[in-house]
């Protein structure tokens, strides 16, 4: 509820895309940093402006009635039932797929092997360094975590290889690599 009127998930929605666009448009106006970075940069210091309202002006009711609603949002299903599949799909739409098709070997090996060798990695390297500083961690879980973050995630990588300008093919064994690792190629 804001200012004695409550919000609806379309209001909540309507309102961070018009923050998201103003932050937008002052990173890109007068920062000029790359996208995400002023994005989070410039949302971080929204955040910091709520919070020194907050702390400075005791009886302002907006910066309460922002945490309230902050703080009544579901991220878990907001997150795993709505923000991610429009990720995903959004880097699917960037998917040259007759080159995926063309490097679809590379992209096999490089989804199969290459996650297992570095699930493994990861996940030794984890129990060892557990072990080095005295925590004790059953194996299993040290490689569940190395198996959570050795997939690549497909908006990031689509951006970068767009910006670095790579030839199609070797963007398409990359992107595929990305996204069969994320469970929505093929």
């Amino acid at each position: 509820m804001i200012a004695g009127v409550a919000l609806t998930p379309f209001d909540a929605a309507a309102i961070l895309i018009v923050l998201a666009a103003g932050l937008g448009y002052c990173n890109y106006r007068f920062l000029k940093l790359p996208a995400s970075i002023g994005l989070t940069v410039m949302g971080a210091v929204a955040s910091l402006l709520v919070v020194g309202i907050a702390r400075f002006v005791p009886g302002a009711a907006f910066a309460r009635d922002i945490v309230g609603f902050i703080a009544g949002i579901d991220f878990h299903t907001t997150l795993m039932d709505g923000m991610l599949s429009f990720l995903l799909f959004a880097g699917a739409l960037h998917v040259d797929w007759h080159e995926m098709r063309r490097g679809r070997w590379p992209i096999i090996v490089l989804s199969t092997i290459g996650v297992a060798l570095s699930t493994a990695l990861i996940g030794g390297g984890f129990l060892l360094l557990a072990h080095a500083i005295g925590f004790e961690l059953p194996a299993i879980w040290c490689f569940v975590f190395g198996a959570l973050i050795s997939p690549t995630d497909p908006v990031s990588v689509m951006g970068v290889l767009k910006r670095a300008q790579v030839s199609p093919t070797l963007e398409a064994t990359v992107a595929g690599k990305a996204c069969s690792m994320t469970g929505w190629a093929w």
